[in-house]
């Protein structure tokens, strides 16, 4: 069991910069990654970045230059900058942990995520 808390959502204007956290807690296995997706409306959840604990990061290529994702495995937070922000990415952010259970065997929780909205 894992709570999963995002928080640094909110409105944003058009080429501005917002950095989303997220926490983990409550679990007794070791933290393999945590990462962000998204889901605007009408649209499937999509990848944002995930990192993992030895810093790999996994990122939507359409993004790479707009956003920076970094950890802090002690305290078990994930961050995502995000900057030049467009209408386009107004979505709700939702935070995944990915859990190392055992041996090449993992299991994910998710927040219930943070909404951003990019307007004028």
């Amino acid at each position: 069991q894992v709570n999963v808390v995002e928080s640094g959502g909110g409105l944003v204007q058009p080429g501005g910069s917002l950095r989303l956290s997220c926490a983990a807690s409550g679990s007794s296995f070791s933290i393999h990654a945590m990462g962000w997706f998204r889901q605007a409306p009408g649209k499937e959840r999509e990848l944002v970045a995930t990192i993992t604990d030895s810093g790999n990061i996994n990122s939507a290529d359409s993004l790479k230059d707009r956003i920076t994702i970094s950890r802090d495995n002690a305290k078990n937070t994930v961050y995502l900058e995000m900057n030049r922000l467009k209408p386009e990415d107004t979505a709700v952010y939702y935070c995944n942990v990915n859990l190392a259970i055992a041996a090449q065997t993992f299991r994910s929780y998710w927040g219930q995520g943070t909404q951003v909205t990019v307007s004028s």
